[in-house]
Formats: C-alpha cells, sequence, structure tokens
C-alpha cells in the first residue's frame, strides 16, 4: 500500500526558508519519480518540482533558483527546501508519485509565508 505523508509546512516571515518532508512507504523513492505541487485558495493545483529516477529535477519558472528538491533514500524521503520565501508561496504543497502507473497524493502541509 502506497503512502505519502507530507511534514514540515508552518508559518514562516517573507525572506526566511521552510523545509518540507514527504515520508514514502510502498514505494522506492530512490526509483520513482516524485514531485511537489502546491494549491492556493482558488487556484488550481500547480507542479512546484520533480525528482526523476535518474536524478534529473524541473521546477516551476515561480520557484527556479528559490526551492530544491531532493530524496534520501535511506529514509525513503523526498524534502523541498525553501529559500527566499514570498507570500505568494503561500498554499498548502502536496507530495505526489506515479509509482507503477499510479497516482498517489498525501494529504498536504500547509504554509503560509507573511509580509
Amino acid at each position: 500500500q502506497v503512502r505519502l505523508v507530507e511534514s514540515g509546512g508552518g508559518l514562516v516571515q517573507a525572506g526566511g526558508p521552510l523545509r518540507l518532508s514527504c515520508r514514502a512507504s510502498g514505494i522506492n523513492v530512490k526509483i520513482a519519480a516524485m514531485a511537489w505541487y502546491r494549491q492556493a485558495p482558488g487556484n488550481q493545483r500547480e507542479l512546484v518540482a520533480r525528482i526523476f529516477k535518474d536524478g534529473d529535477t524541473n521546477y516551476a519558472d515561480s520557484v527556479k533558483d528559490r526551492f530544491t528538491i531532493s530524496r534520501d533514500n535511506a529514509y525513503n524521503t523526498v524534502y523541498l527546501q525553501m529559500n527566499n520565501l514570498e507570500p505568494e508561496d503561500t498554499a498548502v504543497y502536496y507530495c505526489n508519485t506515479d509509482w507503477k502507473g499510479g497516482d498517489f497524493w498525501g494529504q498536504g502541509t500547509q504554509v503560509t509565508v507573511s509580509s
């Protein structure tokens, strides 16, 4: 059974950092494509960052050079390091994988950036 559990969200001032974690079970993050999405009130869910099986990454233009996605194979966890946060980054952040052709989501973690 695939399970994704996000943590690390919270309230932070603009310009500050935050690190989100996505602990996975039922999959192997080392060989999975993993992604972070976010959804702000009234907006559609959007892709923030993705890491592929071979380690390649890509990012939304709005977060490039500020956010970094990474994984720790030993802990089967994917991270999203967010630096220089902006109020526009306020959203619920979700972890996602398409492991074995599926579409799995965590419950989300709220990130609020105050100006």
